[in-house]
C-alpha cells in the first residue's frame, strides 16, 4: 500500500459500518444484504467508492459471525479491507479507524458513509471533497429540512412545532481527519456516550462540522418500501 505520509496531498480514506441487523425491516437477513435489481443494497453502496480515482482505499465493518460477506464477490480487491463490527456504529468505526491509523497520516481525510445508503451520488462525493478540502474541521453532507416539523409528547400528541429554519436532515458521508476523528470517538466512549454519527462526536470535542448540501436521493433505506424506491433513484440516475 502507498505510504500515506508520503504524499503532502492528504488521501481520502472510506470506512462502512455494516455490522448492523435491521431489525425494522423484519427481513430474514440485515437490510445491507438484501437484492436490490440484482446485487445486494451493500454491493450497491460499495460500487459508490471502489475504482474512485479519489478513494485511496475502504475499510468495512462487519459483525463477527456475518455468513453473507463471503458469498459476495468482494474477497480479492486490494482497496477493500474487512474489520471486526462492534456492538454499535461508534464501536465499528472505531474499531475500523484503529486498522486504518497504521496506514494513514493523522491529517488525512476519511469518509464514514452508511452501508444502507446505496444511492449516493458519486457527483456529491467529489463536491465533498472539494468542498471540504481545505475546512479546517471537515464536515457531511445534508439536506435542508422543507417539511414542518413537530414535537411529540409522551402520549403521541403534538406537544408543538418547531422552527425549521437553520435545520437539516444530517447525511452520509461524513468527512473528518482521520486523527481527529479517532480521538473524538475515542473521548467520547470514555464518557460512554454513544454518539449516533461521526459529526456528533466531533461536536462533542467542541467543533462545528460544516454542512455540504447533497441530494434528497441519498435515502437510507430502513423500511420494505425504500427498496423500490431505491430502485427507482438507481434506475434515474442511470446505475441499473
Amino acid at each position: 500500500m502507498t505510504d500515506a505520509s508520503a504524499n503532502p496531498r492528504p488521501h481520502c480514506w472510506v470506512i462502512i459500518p455494516a455490522a448492523g441487523s435491521g431489525s425494522r425491516m423484519q427481513a430474514d437477513r440485515p437490510k445491507q444484504y438484501l437484492s436490490l435489481s440484482g446485487k445486494t443494497v451493500l454491493e450497491h453502496t460499495l460500487d459508490c467508492f471502489l475504482g474512485n480515482p479519489r478513494i485511496t482505499a475502504t475499510y468495512i465493518a462487519i459483525a463477527n459471525d456475518d455468513p453473507y460477506w463471503p458469498t459476495l464477490d468482494l474477497q480479492d480487491r486490494d482497496d477493500l479491507f474487512v474489520v471486526n463490527g462492534g456492538q454499535e456504529r461508534c464501536h465499528s468505526v472505531f474499531n475500523a479507524l484503529l486498522h486504518l491509523l497504521p496506514n494513514a497520516a493523522d491529517n488525512d481525510w476519511v469518509l464514514v458513509h452508511d452501508a444502507a445508503r446505496p444511492c449516493l451520488r458519486k457527483d456529491d462525493i467529489a463536491y465533498l471533497i472539494e468542498t471540504l478540502a481545505e475546512d479546517p474541521v471537515g464536515g457531511l453532507l445534508a439536506m435542508p429540512v422543507r417539511d414542518t416539523m413537530k414535537r411529540a409528547g409522551t402520549d403521541g400528541r403534538v406537544e408543538g412545532t418547531v422552527d425549521r429554519e437553520r435545520l437539516w436532515h444530517a447525511l452520509t458521508p461524513q468527512m473528518f481527519r482521520v486523527g481527529d476523528l479517532f480521538r473524538s470517538i475515542k473521548q467520547a466512549l470514555e464518557r460512554n456516550i454513544l454518539i449516533t454519527d461521526e459529526a456528533s462526536a466531533i461536536e462533542l470535542a467542541g467543533h462545528q462540522p460544516c454542512l455540504v448540501e447533497g441530494h434528497s436521493d441519498n435515502l437510507k433505506i430502513t423500511r420494505a418500501e425504500d427498496l423500490s424506491l431505491a430502485e427507482f433513484f438507481l434506475l434515474q440516475q442511470g446505475r441499473i
